[in-house]
């Protein structure tokens, strides 16, 4: 079993009755489940993930003082210590990972400080236009089973996609950047014999045109280790993952090079047709740069519209 399934088999036989028979008059205000940080929580854990923070174990999420008091936390804290330390093949470590802890009792406004700096999910345009995917995806990810507060289920949900000028401002850029690297420098690096610069050049393109993936199918890109593995199972654009790949992972000598900068044009034409599916474009040509400002332009609130159109695209 992955991760995911060994955490909630782990709560099911250990967690839950622990609760029920120790804390049953704090049940309707907690939260159990696993997300955050670590492959286990998106489920794209394998064997070889099992080198490191690789346990059985569960968050249990608490709501602010005022609801859920410390002596309260800290009884909660001690017998979530005492349950058992091994469970499935899997145990459970001494030591806390890198970046604190991901298991175990967390308050929600900690937890979501911590992800993308707000305790409450509510963010300012500022920040939902410099926050990485990354940190939405780890707020976001994951499974939660039983949330009887309802708390951090509501800030999730409020979390769960942009706002739509935050995806299309993010978006726009991603294009342009996506448009300057692969439709335009790609091939004039390989005028001035820069190969190296060439790859660079592909690279940046494969970069920005897989958050502008990402953004047409309204879903965060994770942590770029594992960003091809989400890409694969996106209902939308899926098929690019091989093509960027193949972008990546190839030369650009004089043989691979015309091949490489097809395979950038196909790639183009079809966000263009994807931008055109969602009606995010008004533009009518190949050039993916005149789309981008084009997506800019449909921005509708005029502050965000007329910020720099990177402004978002990190």
């Amino acid at each position: 079993m992955n991760g995911l399934e060994l955490s909630k088999a782990y709560y099911r036989e250990y967690g839950e009755p622990m609760l029920r028979e120790q804390f049953s008059e704090l049940l309707p205000f907690l939260a159990l489940g696993l997300c955050g940080a670590g492959s286990e929580c998106f489920g794209f854990d394998d064997d070889a993930s099992r080198d490191h923070d690789f346990e059985p174990g569960f968050c249990i999420f608490l709501p602010g003082e005022d609801v859920v008091d410390r002596r309260s936390a800290f009884l909660l804290e001690r017998a979530y210590a005492k349950l058992p330390k091994e469970y499935g093949g899997a145990s459970r470590s001494l030591m806390r990972p890198v970046g604190g802890a991901r298991r175990g009792v967390l308050r929600i406004g900690d937890f979501f400080t911590e992800k993308i700096g707000s305790p409450d999910g509510v963010l300012t345009v500022g920040q939902w236009l410099s926050l990485p995917g990354q940190a939405l995806a780890e707020a976001t990810n994951g499974e939660i089973w039983a949330d009887g507060y309802g708390l951090i289920t509501r800030i999730r949900e409020s979390l769960s996609v942009y706002p739509d000028d935050i995806r299309r401002k993010k978006l726009a850029g991603h294009l342009l950047l996506a448009a300057q690297a692969g439709q335009y420098n790609y091939r004039r690096c390989l005028v001035h014999g820069e190969e190296a610069a060439a790859q660079l050049a592909a690279f940046e393109f494969v970069k920005n045109a897989m958050a502008a993936v990402f953004l047409l199918n309204s879903q965060y890109i994770p942590y770029y280790k594992w960003s091809f593995r989400a890409l694969r199972a996106l209902p939308k654009l899926a098929i690019e993952a091989e093509l960027f790949e193949y972008l990546l992972t190839t030369g650009n000598g004089e043989d691979a090079a015309g091949e490489k900068y097809d395979v950038i044009e196909g790639i183009c034409a079809d966000l263009i047709d994807e931008l055109i599916e969602q009606d995010l474009t008004k533009a009518n040509c190949g050039d993916l740069e005149k789309h981008a400002y084009s997506v800019n332009d449909g921005v509708a609130d005029g502050e965000i519209r007329n910020l720099h159109i990177l402004a978002a695209a990190q």
